[in-house]
């Protein structure tokens, strides 16, 4: 695998020292770094161990588990059908899956799941790519009303591997809304109804679809929802926190056994909120495909008119991206993609209107029309979604190419 570099003024040494620091100080066991000015990459550099316990060094074309990372493809791939014609924004969910119709909605001070009114308009594919249908998760309040119902019902973000697309989005159907569609904002599993949309919709497997449109033609040779027995030397060992509640203390242990682990095998479960794994040559080619509008290497996948869409507020006035346990001030949501409307006193300039999203383990894109640049950082702890090293990459990419 070889990424290219093109010769640039910025000097990136303040940036990979402080990616280096998080190693040596044992917060993170590897990480990889890419920065592109327009489409073209002016840093890469690699940081770290594939594995803490044999200090094998990180390799280029390492495996990474994506986990969230995968909304962002999930979400590029119904917009193919909808640029095709295949399906309106405005299109209620019930048409593709009936299981959907007529929700229930838990009572904004509801104390059990009989505290439930009709809901006052169905859920439609806009709300699901924005997370506003008012599904959930089951773990971001594990004490909620809402989180308890799935938990119960045997939907869990984690384990899902025993049910298929079908499968789950029948259960999650079962269960009352969080709020009434469109009215709010909460992360959840509806990047999964809408790849469960794509093999509806296409009449494909997700995998297949995805195999097809995107990963067969952008060259994506390592991604997937699983690493075949050949590619195990370069699967990335993931690692934990000792301490989960303070993200700077040193100290990880090893997450999974990645032999006999989830990826080891293919999964029924075909997650477009969170299966894939991929490498930074991979996710990469994805990367450029978008911010060069659309297109790459003579295809074109969409059109800039539908991703300038994707990078429209679709939340209703007042409405946020809030997590009980991450600060995300003056963020909104597109389909498929978190907006930066607005900034604090500490952030750049060149963050606004940035659109990104990243995933559990640490790997996270951000890409700013404003200043002309893209970020990519993918580390392998579990969790290192919104961690202060993907913060520091960010800030020192904008401080270092104004």
């Amino acid at each position: 695998m070889t990424i290219d570099v093109v010769n640039t003024e910025f000097d990136y040494t303040e940036m990979h020292e402080r990616m280096q620091f998080y190693i040596d100080s044992n917060i993170l066991s590897c990480c990889s770094t890419v920065v592109m000015q327009d489409t073209e990459v002016v840093d890469y550099k690699t940081f770290g161990f594939m594995d803490l316990e044999n200090k094998q060094p990180l390799l280029d074309d390492a495996i990474y588990r994506m986990y969230s990372s995968t909304k962002i493809v999930t979400s590029v791939a119904l917009m193919m059908l909808f640029e095709k014609g295949q399906f309106q924004l405005s299109d209620p969910v019930s048409k593709y899956i009936s299981d959907f119709d007529q929700p229930k909605v838990l009572k904004a001070d509801a104390k059990d799941l009989g505290d439930v009114e009709e809901a006052q308009s169905p859920i439609n594919i806009s709300q699901l790519l924005s997370h506003s249908a008012g599904l959930s998760y089951g773990f971001i309040e594990p004490d909620s009303v809402i989180d308890k119902a799935y938990n119960a019902s045997g939907i869990d973000a984690l384990g899902q591997s025993s049910m298929d697309l079908e499968e789950l989005c029948n259960l999650i159907a079962q269960q009352p809304l969080a709020y009434q569609p469109g009215s709010s904002w909460r992360y959840s599993f509806a990047t999964d109804v809408c790849a469960r949309l794509v093999e509806v919709i296409s009449g494909k497997a997700f995998d297949e679809f995805l195999q097809e449109n995107l990963f067969g033609p952008l060259n994506m040779k390592d991604t997937g929802f699983w690493v075949e027995e050949s590619k195990m030397d370069r699967f990335i060992s993931i690692y934990a926190p000792t301490d989960i509640f303070d993200p700077m203390k040193p100290g990880l242990v090893q997450a999974e056994d990645k032999m006999n682990g989830p990826y080891a095998r293919k999964p029924k479960f075909l997650s477009g909120g969170g299966g894939l794994v991929s490498t930074v040559s991979d996710y990469l080619s994805f990367l450029k495909m978008i911010v060069s509008g659309g297109s790459l290497n003579g295809i074109q996948f969409l059109a800039p008119e539908t991703l300038a869409l994707m990078r429209t507020n679709q939340l209703a006035a007042g409405v946020g991206v809030a997590f009980p346990m991450w600060s995300m001030p003056g963020t909104v949501f597109g389909l498929g993609f978190a907006l930066k409307q607005s900034l604090t006193k500490d952030e750049p300039e060149g963050a606004l209107n940035e659109y990104h999203w990243g995933g559990m383990a640490g790997t996270h894109s951000w890409m700013s029309p404003k200043q002309g640049i893209t970020g990519f950082c993918l580390t392998q702890r579990m969790p290192g979604f919104w961690h202060p090293f993907s913060h520091e990459f960010k800030t020192l990419c904008y401080k270092i190419t104004q």
